[in-house]
């Protein structure tokens, strides 16, 4: 009966978190916009088409699969292949990301 507590709180407990992060970040805006700052300068730009995730993603799917192949062609034990494989290639991935956005970037300073 207790098991079924802990996913109630934690979503209400996240949902809570969220919009008070949200109502905490309109007054900080409120109180900018009283005392004659602008709310766009303190804000993070965001670069286009960050594909960090999407490789990321990439490299562990590649990863379960050289994993479940390993698995399946020699004695390895599988747990070992399965997360061995994932972060190896999951790090790959993200290695992947930043030489493109490197690559990305150079290509804008140049233009």
């Amino acid at each position: 009966m207790e098991a079924i507590f802990i996913p109630i709180v934690t979503v209400t407990g996240a949902f809570i978190m969220i919009v008070l992060l949200r109502y905490y970040s309109y007054l900080e805006k409120k109180t900018m916009v009283e005392k004659g700052v602008d709310p766009s300068l303190f804000t993070v730009q965001r670069r286009r088409g960050d594909l960090r995730a999407p490789f990321l993603f990439i490299g562990i799917a590649i990863g379960l699969l050289l994993g479940n192949i390993l698995e399946v062609t020699t004695r390895l034990n599988d747990i070992v292949v399965y997360f061995s494989m994932s972060f190896m290639f999951g790090g790959l991935g993200l290695i992947a990301a930043y030489f493109y956005h490197k690559r990305e970037d150079e290509k804008e300073q140049r233009d």
